[in-house]
């Protein structure tokens, strides 16, 4: 980890150390990665000694702007890209190829086999990867069907759902595996505004019930500060550590206020390096963010 960033849950009990009880190991740890792909013409560095650790169900989202490697960290934790440098490490055992111990759930969800209904979707992963028998697999596909709201329609087929459906599907397909971490590549972003809003809040809806842990991506300042409970700010390309923020007091009640406008403004310095702008009232403290060096 970078020397900022030790302390990876910033909160008054993590500055000060409980003395009677060991830190809890972290389930995720991504340490000093850097990322490369091959053009024609060169060898382009996606993103550059990059190190965060995330919880157990802890919402971490990776912020950034297009370009700054935060998908290609994502495809390295999912197991699809080895990284060149540095290591990542989940419950202990270091990363080295895809498992079903890291789903994602991707932007495109016409990734839905259109001859399969949903529930035959959401039971495939279950039957393909031989977890669970075919009654078990059903049990489970139906269970999560009815947490993400779509128990009536298991016998639909993917072209008869409206695209906020579609991203359930996949949501509940993917938890369905019972990962240990849930990996979501800008899952909303396809999605007109009120339907991702909507989606936004069935999700936040769905950990409170679940409580699974997640590592999400996203360009939008405002869907990281909702979806999140602790955000890693990367730089332009290539994606190098910025900041890390705790953003845990937010909610999509807090869209419009004042404090959330301030934040908002105060991250989009951050990503930018575009400097402080004149004090407000209520800048973010210490214990909100921390800077990487």
């Amino acid at each position: 980890m970078n020397a900022v960033l030790q302390s990876h849950t910033a909160s008054e009990s993590s500055i000060v150390p409980q003395v009677d009880q060991p830190a809890a190991e972290a389930l995720l740890q991504v340490q000093g990665v850097s990322l490369e792909y091959r053009t024609p013409e060169r060898v382009v560095r996606a993103t550059h000694q990059v190190s965060f650790e995330i919880d157990p169900a802890d919402r971490f989202v990776l912020l950034g702007p297009s370009g700054c490697g935060k998908s290609t960290l994502l495809k390295a934790v999912a197991g699809f890209i080895q990284p060149s440098e540095g290591q990542i490490r989940l419950a202990g055992a270091q990363v080295t190829e895809p498992g079903p111990d890291r789903i994602v759930v991707f932007q495109e969800f016409d990734q839905l086999p259109p001859w399969k209904t949903v529930i035959q979707n959401v039971m495939f992963p279950l039957l393909a990867s031989r977890t669970l028998k075919r009654r078990e697999a059903e049990e489970r596909a139906r269970y999560y069907l009815e947490k993400v709201g779509l128990s009536a329609f298991a016998d639909a087929y993917p072209h008869t759902l409206s695209g906020g459906m579609k991203a359930r599907v996949a949501i509940a397909r993917a938890l369905a595996m019972q990962p240990k971490i849930l990996l979501m590549d800008e899952p909303f972003a396809a999605l007109d505004a009120l339907t991702r809003r909507k989606m936004q809040e069935e999700l936040l809806e769905l950990w409170e019930e679940v409580r699974f842990t997640l590592l999400f991506v996203t360009h939008s300042i405002e869907e990281a500060l909702v979806v999140g409970n602790r955000i890693l700010l990367l730089s332009p390309h290539p994606g190098r550590v910025r900041a890390e923020i705790n953003s845990h007091q937010y909610d999509l009640n807090s869209l419009g206020g004042v404090d959330f406008q301030r934040t908002t403004q105060r991250i989009h310095r951050l990503l930018f390096d575009e400097g402080e702008a004149e004090p407000a009232e209520r800048e973010l403290s210490f214990k909100d963010v921390r800077i990487a060096y």
